[in-house]
């Protein structure tokens, strides 16, 4: 019978933050999905109205902690599949580092735009 195999340490934080998120996305995938393609659909939403709903406090923490949630997930993914295939040292600290940065920079840019979307400027 073949080994499982995971590069994920058992308990680990990593391991813990991956599966948090994990459910994190279905509930705000469901919201996202509810709330722009069943109350609102695509060809109804306009600029002006995704303003209006990022200026409401809950939903804009809502999205960014979608945004932080999908970013981390995602990556975190990549990286763990690059190491399930045999990656390893410098390549892999590449790969942590170069995935980590970019997190960083979405994370970053997608928090910037969400809040011109609301509307926050920061003098």
């Amino acid at each position: 019978m073949a080994e499982r195999y995971s590069s994920f340490e058992p308990n680990g934080a990593t391991w813990l933050l991956q599966r948090i998120t994990a459910a994190l996305l279905v509930v705000l995938l469901a919201f996202h999905f509810f709330q722009l393609h069943f109350l609102n659909h695509a060809y109804e939403v306009t600029f002006a109205d995704t303003q209006a709903r990022m200026e409401d406090p809950a939903y804009f923490a809502t999205m960014v902690l979608f945004l932080v949630a999908a970013a981390f997930h995602g990556l975190n993914g990549i990286y763990n599949a690059l190491v399930n295939q045999g990656i390893e040292g410098t390549r892999k600290t590449i790969a942590k580092y170069g995935l980590t940065l970019a997190g960083i920079v979405l994370v970053a840019q997608g928090i910037r735009v969400a809040m011109a979307m609301a509307g926050v400027t920061i003098s």
